[in-house]
């Protein structure tokens, strides 16, 4: 999973639209990542075809999502995959 993804499903643990998410990306990162509107909209195109966000409401134009069950699912065995690295990386063996 890139990192952009990543961050996209982390962020709509609770309901959100994508500037949103690029902003919060932003800040988090301090700046070091920045979504481009583009790469955005079009990973949470394929994130709601694959089943893993659901569209919750349009506002003024915006898309609201929250991530599904399947969603979760994959966060977790992303986060999982990122302990590990992060484990192996000082020394630690995985368990």
């Amino acid at each position: 999973m890139t990192e952009t993804g990543f961050y996209i499903l982390y962020y709509l643990q609770e309901e959100n639209h994508g500037y949103g998410i690029i902003q919060l990306v932003k800040e988090v990162t301090n700046e070091e990542i920045i979504i481009s509107a583009g790469t955005m909209y079009g990973s949470l195109s394929k994130m709601e075809k694959d089943g893993l966000i659901t569209v919750t409401k349009e506002e003024n134009r915006r898309k609201f999502y929250l991530i599904t069950d399947l969603g979760k699912e994959i966060l977790f065995i992303e986060i999982k995959r990122i302990e590990r690295l992060y484990k192996n990386s000082i020394g630690v063996k995985a368990t």
